[in-house]
């Protein structure tokens, strides 16, 4: 897992982008590795605000949703992405996970739907 996450800063797009999806997707792991906001919110945060690349920028964005409904920070930066990012598809993914979005809704703890 420290692997992947200090992959999330590698020079290379493909590089990023490769570990941020190893982060984010259910499908692509075992449910020992999943997600933990300690490890993962620091680079995702990071990669959405910063990084060069969008399709970067987009990973960065569903992996911050896997933390939506618990972590204010990952909220506020899906909403900043939503409404300021200058690429309209990372604009359009962060507004999937951010509140109100078809993501943040399907994902909301039962009761909170």
């Amino acid at each position: 897992m420290n692997l992947l996450i200090a992959m999330a800063d590698d020079p290379d797009a493909r590089v990023r982008i490769a570990a941020l999806h190893a982060l984010a997707c259910d499908r692509c792991k075992k449910d020992a590795c999943a997600p933990a906001a300690q490890l993962d919110l620091e680079p995702a945060l990071r990669r959405l605000t910063d990084d060069p690349e969008p399709r970067v920028r987009m990973m960065a964005a569903e992996l911050l949703g896997k933390f939506a409904h618990t972590e204010p920070s990952a909220t506020a930066a899906l909403e900043h992405a939503r409404r300021n990012d200058s690429s309209p598809a990372v604009r359009k993914v962060a507004s999937w996970y951010a509140p109100g979005g078809t993501t943040y809704r399907k994902t909301a703890p039962r009761g909170a739907r």
